[in-house]
């Protein structure tokens, strides 16, 4: 199976959204003027310039920022994903855990909120936020424990809840989500700079709002847990301060934005889909993006675009990207991806001419060290003939080990592992159709 042109379109869409290039990008100083995008601010206001945030892609954007800005920061603390740091001279940064929150998080978050204490009229608090935030910066509400708050995030994902759900009800259990770091900062001028890896770029979903305003409410997050029959499994102290919010005896989330917030978005599936796109174009292929916006079932989704190659031929490239869902049922081993390039490859057994590519633009997937996989028309096929059953590893979730199987039975590589990659802009599939047509 040759995979080198897949590669390197899934290369050039990460090169897109290389988090300090983007920084850099956006942010200028010149003089005592700090330009980002079509907004400037006058250094000489400011006492005190604080860099927080949290996220998978944060250390390479407080990378960037120390570059620009030097020694002009005080202070700085962010909280990354364990493997996810960058060289840092002024800012702090704290490891801690993804997708399930730690109490390195808790303990990062709590420094953030210390650093905040002093902020006043003449702050400047630059907040770097990118995926896994939600995770990442953790601060339960008091009256529910880390371990509490964790089971409900289990319990999420374990139902296949969409990340807009899991965020409604992670706001509403925390301290600084859903527009409360804001409140936190106030009265300082507050710029949150993102890296956003949800679909439609809805900035009180990305990392959970933490700096603005939200739509979601207490009864919105009850309505997700009803919704997946989880009021009797989830810890009485969660449903009981979900319960207190309804009744307003704790106050909601802020709904209006502070004056002297802004929120930039620096980069976003969209630039990682357009560059594999124009990465194609010079290969060759007749190249399209279907969607930036893929969501639901993995291995529905799977389906969906085997149904969309079978359709092609001639020299073609699909690209798509966003952020699919699995409902697990059973113990395997996986990850969306990983499940989605498996239900691919079930669909498309016996073409040739047919190879698909889905990874995270972060490097993982799910809880393992692959990004995702690479199958073809053959990889089915090839893994009968071994003795693995496709549809097995499928039904239970499995997925990992499927692919890490085939890989040591063949010696050829259909995991993609990439390690750490410094972003995260959801996920991205490339399929490339080489089908002679009928004459």
């Amino acid at each position: 199976m040759k995979t080198d042109e897949l590669i390197s379109i899934f290369k050039a869409g990460i090169d897109a959204v290389n988090p300090y290039r983007l920084v850099l990008q956006s942010l200028k100083v010149e003089g005592n003027i700090l330009n980002i995008k079509d907004v400037s601010y006058d250094l000489n206001q400011f006492n005190n310039i604080l860099v927080i945030g949290g996220g998978k892609a944060t250390a390479p954007m407080a990378q960037a920022v120390e570059n620009i800005l030097g020694d002009r920061i005080g202070k700085g603390c962010i909280v990354v994903k364990y493997g996810h740091t960058s060289p840092l001279k002024k800012i702090r940064q704290i490891e801690a855990g993804h997708p399930l929150p730690d109490e390195a998080g808790v303990k990062g978050t709590e420094e953030i909120l210390r650093l905040l204490e002093g902020a006043d009229e003449k702050t400047l608090v630059i907040c770097l936020l990118s995926g896994g935030g939600s995770a990442l910066l953790v601060s339960p509400l008091d009256g529910i424990t880390l371990d509490e708050k964790k089971e409900v995030n289990r319990f999420l994902l374990s139902v296949g809840a969409r990340i807009n759900e899991v965020n409604a009800v992670r706001k509403h259990l925390s301290k600084i989500k859903g527009g409360r770091l804001s409140e936190i900062s106030h009265p300082a001028t507050l710029i949150t700079l993102i890296l956003s890896d949800v679909i439609g770029d809805k900035l009180d979903v990305i990392a959970s709002g933490p700096t603005v305003p939200g739509n979601s409410t207490f009864k919105d997050a009850m309505d997700v847990i009803e919704k997946y029959n989880l009021v009797d499994k989830l810890p009485e102290n969660v449903i009981r301060l979900l319960n207190r919010g309804l009744m307003g005896e704790i106050g909601d989330t802020p709904k209006a934005e502070f004056e002297k917030n802004r929120v930039f978005i620096i980069g976003s599936l969209k630039y990682a889909l357009a560059a594999a796109k124009e990465k194609a174009v010079s290969m060759g292929y007749e190249t399209e993006i279907i969607s930036s916006e893929l969501q639901g079932e993995a291995r529905d989704v799977g389906r969906w675009l085997a149904g969309r190659a079978k359709e092609l031929r001639g020299a073609r490239c699909l690209i798509s990207g966003g952020e699919t869902t699995v409902t697990v049922k059973e113990n395997g081993e996986g990850g969306r991806n990983q499940e989605l390039a498996l239900s691919f490859a079930i669909e498309i057994e016996g073409l040739k001419g047919i190879t698909m590519l889905s990874a995270g633009t972060d490097g993982t997937d799910g809880p393992t060290d692959a990004a995702g996989a690479i199958v073809d028309g053959e990889t089915v096929s090839k893994a009968k003939t071994l003795g693995l059953d496709p549809e097995r590893y499928l039904n239970t979730n499995d997925s990992y080990n499927f692919f890490k199987r085939l890989d040591s039975l063949t010696g050829e590589r259909f995991h993609v592992i990439t390690g750490p990659t410094g972003t995260n802009v959801m996920d991205m599939q490339i399929i490339k159709v080489s089908i002679i047509p009928n004459l």
